[in-house]
């Protein structure tokens, strides 16, 4: 019983050294004073214009979680659609009733005009 639990504090002490030795060579290797290009926000050649803080519209918001909650959708249909047949009845009349859900807040952020861009 003990020789059990031992290997499995010795793989966890293994875990913390690992960690810990990766925190400790990257902090040896570091560069110790970088330059003013470095330490500016951009490091892809543009020319710093204004604050790092700018305002977006909240459409892209919408955009997105529109995009992630049709993205979900994909991701539950198709395992769904590829075990279909051993399914039966009664799976089809719930992802029926999980893509009316779907359809019914597509519509509704149409009518709200969420996928206008403008």
């Amino acid at each position: 019983m003990l020789p059990d639990y031992l290997y499995i504090i010795f793989f966890f002490l293994l875990g913390i050294a690992f960690v810990g030795s990766a925190f400790i060579v990257s902090w040896v290797l570091r560069p110790r004073a970088p330059n003013s290009a470095k330490n500016s926000p951009y490091e892809c050649g543009e020319i710093i214009k204004g604050d790092s803080r700018i305002q977006f519209n909240v459409r892209y918001y919408l955009y997105a979680l529109i995009f992630v909650i049709f993205d979900v959708e994909i991701l539950f249909t198709m395992p769904w659609a590829v075990v279909f047949r051993q399914l039966g009845k009664v799976a089809y009349f719930e992802m029926a009733a999980f893509v009316l859900v779907l359809v019914a807040g597509l519509y509704y952020a149409w009518k709200k005009g969420a996928l206008e861009w403008q």
